[in-house]
């Protein structure tokens, strides 16, 4: 059987899209690997359908760390036989591409997909941080041109990199599977009362996601509703004494890390789904969050920032509203406006059934089992 490595620099626990990657590896007749790190407050992992290893590194963040991650990974790539080799993001690209090489060098008979899951040079951490983004240039500059596939989660991030490097780069959405029929959450577990509204964010907590303006627009809404944050990240204990600080602490929930299986009936009981990232990267401008792909196959209506690859979607289906600035009595008269107006919302619902139908990964997967087909044929 063929073998397949994929490889993350996450613990594994909450990427969704190297999950779908995966089943549909081992739909293409796979057996697949896949390779990320153990951190000291990982979550245990449930059992799926194809295998994991999560590498123990000396370093959990900073430039040591994506050098101990490569060079343990290339080890790893270069005494397990694999057919594929699926590097997803820069930041795994490194030791794949070594591997790889070499591996073809002694003849073995190896492909390379790399799977663009964000314009990483475009990501805040690196804004103002002009050093370490040449350093990951250098990088993508030395390795973007020679994989036999790319793919990349949404249009513009396909046409940035098409552009700089002049290589077909194949779109395949970062949109759920469908969702089959189950119950909601009980919502009394999370202290919602009956008749009160639940405005969700979940996804990474990290810097410029508009949750501290989220938090203070709580302070000025008319409505009555909690905010749930769900996800954990960068500025998780920031943001949770933010809470504090700003005295809506008993409006605000949070639910830390979750495992994406888990989320789903979490998100079926909002009224309302945030994805409202400041303009403050080319990355979360030209994004297409997993968030409100969820929040769409769970039925819930979104108030967005005006992104394209989001506005795109939200204008075609109707199925939300778009904030001006992030000040935060804008942003509650945004929410109130909405959760008061039942006809309205209600309206977004139906339109969110035709949007979740189409908007779902066993659409998209045949996208990647062409790659796949391509890849096997060459």
């Amino acid at each position: 059987m063929k073998k397949a490595i994929v490889a993350v620099t996450n613990d594994l626990t909450t990427d969704q899209r190297v999950h779908r990657t995966c089943m549909a590896l081992s739909k293409a007749g796979y057996e697949t690997l896949l390779v990320g790190r153990q951190r000291k407050n990982s979550l245990p992992l449930a059992s799926r359908p194809y295998s994991m290893h999560r590498m123990k590194l000396s370093f959990d963040k900073g430039p040591m760390f994506y050098a101990n991650y490569n060079l343990c990974l290339f080890f790893l790539l270069m005494f397990r036989r694999a057919e594929l080799i699926v590097s997803n993001d820069t930041d795994t690209i490194a030791g794949c591409y070594t591997a790889w090489k070499l591996k073809r060098i002694f003849a073995c008979k190896v492909k390379l997909l790399h799977d663009c899951h964000e314009y990483f040079r475009g990501v805040p951490e690196l804004v103002g941080r002009k050093l370490t983004t040449r350093v990951w240039k250098t990088i993508e500059d030395f390795t973007f041109r020679k994989p036999d596939a790319v793919i990349a989660v949404n249009h513009s991030i396909a046409s940035l990199y098409q552009e700089e490097y002049g290589v077909p780069v194949t779109v395949i959405r970062n949109v759920p599977f469908r969702q089959q029929t189950q119950q909601p959450a009980d919502k009394s577990k999370f202290g919602i009362e009956p008749g009160q509204k639940v405005i969700l964010y979940q996804g990474a907590v990290n810097v410029g996601r508009g949750l501290e303006e989220a938090i203070q627009a709580m302070k000025f809404l008319r409505t009555d509703a909690k905010l749930i944050i769900a996800g954990t990240g960068d500025v998780f204990d920031t943001i949770r004494q933010f809470a504090s600080d700003q005295k809506v602490g008993a409006r605000v929930v949070f639910l830390g890390q979750l495992p994406f299986g888990e989320l789903p009936p979490i998100t079926m009981i909002a009224d309302l789904g945030l994805s409202i990232e400041k303009d403050v990267s080319l990355n979360y401008h030209f994004s297409l969050p997993n968030k409100f792909m969820d929040y769409i196959q769970a039925g819930v209506p979104v108030l967005i920032s005006p992104f394209p690859e989001m506005k795109a979607v939200l204008d075609k289906y109707f199925i939300g509203e778009t904030i001006e600035n992030h000040d935060p009595q804008h942003l509650a008269s945004r929410i109130d406006a909405m959760l008061m107006n039942t006809e309205r919302m209600e309206l977004y619902k139906q339109n969110l059934q035709l949007a979740a139908e189409e908007l779902c990964w066993e659409n998209e997967e045949k996208i990647l089992l062409d790659v796949l087909k391509q890849l096997n044929a060459s």
